[in-house]
């Protein structure tokens, strides 16, 4: 039994970048459809939809994005918070990725949403994963 959802989604997509897939399929829940669908705001993946697979259940089908050389836009994905070690920031605590090139999503009481976002919003919450 998986207990880390997060963690699948991430590696799913890491492990896409590595051998240069186009697209990745992901079991769907809500808290991974708000991650991928920051990311596609961000401009880290190209798009993403929902699908069902044979047996019925809900999938999201992720494009990745990659240059014009073949290197994929995300260099790096790592899970911060876990199941045995959950981490919570207030919003002028939050941690920033390469000086603010890259992103820390948080899940807040409004929901999923950047470090920028929540420091706009004065907003703090679990610090899920930070993507580069």
């Amino acid at each position: 039994m998986m207990t880390d959802r997060i963690a699948d989604l991430l590696t799913r997509i890491r492990n896409g970048i590595m051998v240069k897939h186009e697209e990745v399929e992901i079991p769907s829940s809500k808290l991974k459809l708000s991650i991928i669908r920051i990311l596609q705001e961000e401009g880290y993946i190209q798009n993403f939809s929902e699908i069902k697979n044979e047996k019925g259940y809900p999938l999201v089908k992720v494009i990745l994005k990659y240059d014009g050389e073949g290197n994929s836009v995300i260099s790096g994905l790592r899970r911060l918070s876990k199941p045995g070690r959950r981490l919570y920031e207030k919003a002028s605590s939050l941690p920033k990725v390469l000086g603010g090139y890259g992103i820390v999503l948080v899940s807040t009481s409004k929901g999923t949403m950047t470090d920028r976002k929540c420091r706009e919003e004065n907003l703090g919450g679990e610090i899920l994963c930070e993507i580069w």
